[in-house]
């Protein structure tokens, strides 16, 4: 063989070594594009869930307070609704001590219609007042109990 040839085959050679590499590379660039394509799209869902969740929290929180405020709504009107139990119990009571027809020692008196009855003793230095009301048959509908310290 002619040293021309040999220099022939030797330069062949390199060009499809050179080829196979170009070939190579490029498959290994689609490869690697193709993934960080994956990657970007996994990204974005990411994102897309996140967002979600932060709007799922928002709202629960937004919740959360709805219910502490309407927690503290209804406390408030308890109070209150004791509180004008309490005041109309006081104002029955002065109604008993101010009516001569009331038998303040006795200690389960009932009103005129027999529904509603009251009764007051003493637990500890505590004034009870009992409240019973009962419905036609007689059976109770209502049984309530109130303490007062005693007034000295």
């Amino acid at each position: 063989m002619s040293t021309g040839a040999v220099i022939a085959i030797v330069v062949a050679a390199l060009i499809v070594l050179a080829l196979l590499l170009l070939l190579a590379r490029r498959g290994r660039e689609r490869r690697l594009e193709s993934r960080r394509g994956e990657a970007r799209e996994i990204r974005r869902e990411a994102e897309v869930s996140r967002a979600q969740a932060d709007e799922t929290r928002a709202e629960a929180d937004e919740r959360a307070a709805r219910a502490r405020r309407e927690e503290a709504s209804a406390r408030q009107e308890a109070a209150r609704a004791d509180e004008r139990q309490r005041e109309a119990q006081e104002r029955h009571l002065e109604a008993d001590r101010l009516d001569p027809d009331v038998d303040e020692d006795n200690p389960d008196r009932d009103s005129v219609s027999g529904v509603t009855s009251w009764g007051q003793g003493e637990d500890n230095g505590e004034v009870v007042d009992r409240h019973t009301e009962r419905d036609d048959e007689g059976d109770v509908v209502r049984d309530e109990e109130y303490r007062r310290p005693r007034n000295a």
